[in-house]
C-alpha cells in the first residue's frame, strides 16, 4: 500500500458493484457494523436494487471499500432516507453508507468519493447523510463538518441517536448558482 492517493478519475476509482463483490462488502460492512447496521446477502441485493449508486471503491486494483446513495423517489425503508423524503421532495440524495478498508485509510479514498457524490447530489441541491452522536462518531462528525455539512436535525434514542446532516449547493467546494 502506497502514500496518498494520486488525482483518479471516477471510472478509476469506482464501479458498480457486482455479485462477485458481495462476499467483500459484507465483510467490510461487517468489520464496522458498530458505525453501521447489519447487513447480509439478501439486504445488501434489496438495497442495491433501491440505490441510485451501489458502487465499490477501487484502490491498487482492489476493492478498497464500497459506497451505498439512494435518490428520491427511492422504495428505501430507512427512517433516516424517509425524514430527507418528507422533508425536500426530490431536492436530494442520500448517501447512506460509505466504508474503506483500515489498510486503504489515510489515502485520500473517501475525499476523492465524497468529491463525485457530491459533484453528483449537486443538481438536486442538497447530499443528506447520517452521522452517529450516542454514542459518538467524532472522526466522522469533524471529516464532515470540514466538507461543510451541517445539522439539519437529530433522530433516535439514548444509545443510538444520530445527527442528519446535509451539504447543499455546492459542487466540489463551489457555491452552486442553481435555485431549489
Amino acid at each position: 500500500m502506497g502514500g496518498r492517493l494520486l488525482a483518479m478519475s471516477p471510472a478509476d476509482l469506482l464501479r458498480p458493484m457486482t455479485d462477485d463483490d458481495v462476499p467483500r462488502v459484507l465483510e467490510l460492512n461487517h468489520r464496522h457494523v458498530e458505525l453501521l447496521s447489519p447487513l447480509d446477502a439478501e439486504r445488501l441485493s434489496r438495497l442495491r436494487s433501491w440505490a441510485s449508486r451501489a458502487d465499490v471503491i477501487l484502490c491498487d486494483g482492489e476493492v478498497a471499500g464500497f459506497v451505498l446513495v439512494f435518490s428520491p423517489g427511492s422504495a428505501y425503508d430507512s427512517e433516516n432516507y424517509r425524514w430527507f423524503s418528507d422533508r425536500y421532495g426530490h431536492a436530494f440524495d442520500y448517501l447512506d453508507r460509505i466504508v474503506v478498508d483500515d489498510a486503504y485509510r489515510r489515502r485520500g479514498l473517501a475525499s476523492a468519493v465524497y468529491d463525485v457524490v457530491e459533484e453528483a447530489a449537486a443538481d438536486r441541491g442538497r447530499l443528506a447523510l447520517e452521522v452517529n452522536i450516542d454514542p459518538p462518531n467524532e472522526p466522522s462528525l469533524a471529516f464532515h463538518r470540514a466538507r461543510g455539512f451541517v445539522e439539519v436535525h437529530q433522530l433516535g434514542a439514548s444509545g443510538h441517536i444520530v445527527s442528519l446532516m446535509e451539504r447543499t449547493g455546492r459542487s466540489n467546494g463551489r457555491e452552486s448558482r442553481q435555485n431549489d
